[in-house]
């Protein structure tokens, strides 16, 4: 009887003791975070790992210089190693590759330079087996002038006289012009005259790439099916290529285009900064377009089943618009408008308070219910080693991979590859091309596409051919795949263990998100979850030496941190213990500490709170006692 009553005292004296032992830990949740508190899973692709893919640069399999179908199935196993849900892969379509593959001629059929139909349906079987889902570019602005709907609007054919933007023009003293001043975002005019039909044609990007015209109702059916198409083979999503160009404002009552105004700023007047592009980008149609292709890949998945299909949008449009793409009240838009604030508002010496902003200028913008993406980096932009240094690409990875949502890779991102300098003799890219020897090289794009690398082997085991299509990296013996498999803080590792970590922690995949700045050196991301350990991101972005109390910016953090990941910058080791009001860190360092296990978390009149567990311990230790003495 009566240890029953020391029992019953021991049960009232912890539940008087607790709070006053524990401190209020107020749960936190992202507004995605719904997805839990509804009990459904999350889809597959709100907190995935996606990784593009630039085919030409990937994995040569037959010699010829050029990456290929058959390369990239070969090397997929390497994207399961390195925890990735999803790979992107930019165009493979049939094109004479004016613009390396963005010039398409034939929408559904594959470019023999990558291989054939039989080879990409081997890509989807290989990439099903890994549990790897592929994502193809949509190009939707304009086709190949070589297309054969091209052709026979061209031809004048009535089925497709207007599926391209056609005007004649007006004559101005004695000689023909173009319909307005738009230029070119590849330099010059937009307009190109065309001989056969005596009309000149819209090309928003280099003159082999007319502009489709949406306004056709049978246009905007064709590139329906393209979609379709491709969701018969398996594909499960595209990202939308140049989607804010795809609308431009239709002729007036008198079938005139206007002119754009010009930027004061720029005075070179082939340039496309030269204009204020108003009338050919972000037009409204252009949103409800792609409402349109979201509503194509919904329809197919009721009719055929299977996890959800997304749409990711390439957009470097001001915010309030970008966020319209995610949908609105009455239709559903693109899964993942990309971010690419980390690429456009970033610079070598942007501080911490700026890194802070530019991450809650996403978060603070994105509709209720929606989910964040965060992109470092593509075959457009400079690579972020080069952009940014090689010394913060692990700080990078570490970031992106922690915040909430999405994140996108682009190749090499995760070796730390940086940009190779290409002589005017070898570049090839047609953004360069039109210019000169003297400017081309701020215009080029050849720099982040070339090879892939992959060891210290010939071509840097991308190929065994004479020449690659682009000149290999010289540091290719120091940063390849092989090379950091073997070193345990490579970038390639740093990277591996950040995706395992994301995989194995619900806190990552759902939790409550704080950013901080916590000195112009410093940004901290805090991510918690009720029941959950909580995680933070620490990342020093300059060449000083910081320390920094925790304490006194976040709340209801325990006295000691365990270190969970580091880099080869940090002097802590993984399962260090450290202390969260004072905490050094070194030049450029980056590292992810969780609470550690010193305290009990329990629920008590809806408040979480945290007990420490040695001071539970030794008191249950001294009941214990006492009973057994008795």
């Amino acid at each position: 009887m009566i240890k029953h009553r020391l029992a019953a005292l021991f049960v009232v004296l912890l539940q008087f003791l607790c709070p006053a032992w524990s401190q209020p830990f107020p749960n936190y949740h992202a507004e995605f975070v719904d997805i839990e508190e509804k009990g459904t899973d999350l889809k597959w692709w709100q907190t995935g790992a996606f990784y593009q893919i630039y085919p030409r640069s990937f994995k040569d399999s037959n010699g010829d210089g050029v990456g290929d179908l058959n390369g990239i199935a070969a090397q997929l196993p390497y994207l399961k190693e390195i925890g990735i849900t999803a790979t992107w892969l930019s165009p493979i379509f049939t094109s004479p590759m004016a613009d390396f593959g963005y010039d398409i001629a034939n929408f559904t059929e594959i470019a023999p330079i990558f291989g054939s139909m039989a080879d990409f349906e081997n890509l989807m079987v290989v990439a099903k087996k890994l549990d790897i889902k592929i994502i193809l570019d949509f190009v939707p602005n304009h086709s190949s002038d070589e297309c054969e709907w091209f052709r026979r609007s061209a031809a004048g054919d009535p089925e497709y006289k207007d599926y391209y933007v056609w005007h004649p023009g007006h004559m101005e003293n004695g000689n023909r012009r173009p319909p307005s001043n738009w230029i070119s975002v590849f330099r010059g005019s937009a307009w190109q005259w065309h001989e056969g039909r005596q009309e000149y044609y819209l090309h928003q990007f280099v003159k082999k790439q007319p502009d489709l015209n949406y306004r056709n109702p049978k246009v905007r059916e064709a590139m329906n099916n393209v979609l379709r198409f491709w969701l018969a083979k398996g594909v499960s999503g595209f990202r939308i290529d140049a989607v804010p160009h795809v609308f431009e404002i239709g002729p007036d009552a008198h079938n005139q285009y206007r002119d754009e105004p010009r930027n004061d700023w720029n005075n070179d007047p082939e340039d496309y900064g030269y204009l204020q592009h108003i009338y050919t980008v972000d037009q409204p149609e252009t949103i409800d377009l792609v409402y349109s292709w979201r509503a194509v890949l919904d329809a197919f998945q009721r009719e055929n089943g299977g996890e959800e299909r997304i749409l990711m949008a390439e957009t470097y449009s001001p915010i309030d618009i970008v966020m319209r793409y995610y949908g609105n009240a009455t239709a559903e838009g693109a899964q993942l408008p990309f971010n690419f604030l980390l690429i456009s508002e970033i610079s070598n010496s942007s501080n911490a308070h700026a890194y802070e902003d530019t991450i809650q200028k996403w978060l603070q913008n994105m509709p209720k219910g929606r989910i964040a993406n965060w992109v470092l980096g593509n075959h457009d932009k400079p690579r972020v080693g080069s952009r940014l240094g090689t010394d913060r690409v692990d700080m990078l990875n570490m970031l992106t991979s922690t915040l909430p949502g999405a994140s996108v890779t682009y190749q090499g991102e995760e070796l730390g590859m940086t940009d190779v300098w290409i002589s005017w003799k070898d570049t090839v890219d047609p953004s360069a091309c039109n210019t000169n020897p003297k400017i081309y090289e701020q215009y080029s794009r050849d720099p982040e596409r070339t090879p892939f690398q992959w060891s210290d082997a010939q071509d840097a085991g991308f190929s065994n051919a004479s020449k690659t299509w682009l000149p290999i990296a010289l540091d290719y013996k120091q940063v390849n795949v092989e090379l950091e498999r073997q070193k345990p803080l490579s970038h390639l590792n740093v990277f591996k263990q950040l995706w395992q970590l994301r995989r194995q922690s619900r806190t990552l995949q759902r939790g409550e998100t704080e950013v901080k700045a916590l000195s112009d050196s410093v940004l901290a991301v805090k991510r918690s979850l009720e029941h959950e350990s909580t995680l933070l991101t620490l990342i020093n972005i300059f060449d000083g030496v910081e320390t920094i109390n925790l304490q006194q910016t976040f709340k209801n953090l325990p006295p000691q941190l365990k270190v969970v990941l580091v880099t080869e910058r940090s002097h802590f080791k993984v399962g260090d213990l450290i202390n969260s009001t004072s905490l050094q860190l070194q030049p450029k360092d980056s590292l992810i500490l969780e609470a550690t296990s010193s305290y009990y978390g329990y629920a008590t009149n809806g408040e979480f709170r945290l007990l420490p567990v040695l001071g539970v311990y030794l008191w249950l230790a001294q009941v214990a006692l006492y009973l057994s003495s008795r």
